[in-house]
């Protein structure tokens, strides 16, 4: 968003779980460029601190350095330890952006495991109701916005895609939870999920593999960029939905018309087998 928005950022802290690469990065971007603090999460060492602050520090205006901090989500102690340090230093968490996906790519039913299961709903759903619940027991209230990132959702299925569609159907459930039992304690905090479609990371290229990719690349059209995910992402905690809580937003270029036959038919031989482009029977 190049224009203006409703929300001044100016002052606001967001917090932004599995915000050093991709989604994540563009999202706490597009907020910085409106003037918010930004915490960052990663785990084990897993960010490149000095390539994020250079993007930062490139962006138009005074937008404030971010703060970069190791947390493992799937643990308590350690979430609690990250919102305690953010306690020391503000009086409030504007916005939570549940980003965290890490889970292990899918083989099949006959490889499926309890313990792969239980680990990507450690990581990637079950956050998303324990940060808020530290959030709640540190600040004495909830933040004014907290949004879920689910991917592509839980309603198709790819190869290797198995664990997350689990994981983000327990994620999106925890939304419409936690959005319901909020509003009844009569605290003030719009709570959705925002699924973004194949939107090729660093993370896509994990679950998905180079078949898929290379797919998808034969149709860029439909493709949403991480920026325009952050984009969605600061346009939804602007003030423009307040009256919107407990939904699942889809960002979408029109790909699901992609999973039409008549308009794959004619390309996708041609993405399978390059050589056979242009030839005529």
């Amino acid at each position: 968003m190049t224009g203006s928005i409703v929300k001044d950022y100016r002052g606001k802290v967001v917090l932004i779980t599995g915000g050093t690469k991709g989604i994540g990065l563009s999202t706490g971007l597009a907020f910085a460029r409106h003037g918010a603090q930004v915490y960052l999460t990663h785990r084990w060492g897993s960010a490149d601190e000095g390539e994020i602050r250079a993007k930062f520090a490139a962006l138009p205006g005074d937008a404030p350095a971010p703060i970069i901090l190791e947390a493992d989500a799937s643990r308590d102690k350690e979430t609690k330890a990250l919102i305690q340090r953010i306690r020391g230093e503000h009086d409030a968490i504007e916005v939570f952006v549940s980003n965290v996906c890490v889970v292990q790519r899918g083989q099949g039913v006959a490889a499926h495991s309890k313990r792969a299961l239980t680990k990507s709903l450690d990581y990637s759903a079950w956050p998303f109701v324990g940060y808020l619940q530290q959030i709640k027991a540190a600040f004495g209230r909830y933040p004014k916005y907290a949004l879920a990132m689910s991917s592509d959702g839980p309603d198709t299925h790819y190869p290797g895609y198995d664990y997350v569609a689990v994981a983000k159907a327990v994620l999106e459930t925890f939304v419409r939870y936690m959005s319901t039992h909020i509003a009844d304690a009569g605290e003030d905090c719009c709570v959705n999920a925002l699924r973004t479609r194949q939107v090729v990371t660093e993370s896509y290229r994990q679950i998905f593999g180079d078949d898929v990719r290379d797919l998808a690349a034969g149709f860029p059209e439909f493709a949403c960029s991480v920026e325009e995910v952050g984009d969605a992402a600061l346009a939804l905690c602007s003030g423009l939905f307040d009256a919107m809580s407990g939904q699942v937003v889809m960002l979408d270029r029109g790909a699901a018309f992609a999973d039409n036959v008549a308009t794959l038919g004619p390309r996708v031989p041609a993405l399978l087998n390059p050589s056979a482009a242009g030839t005529e029977d």
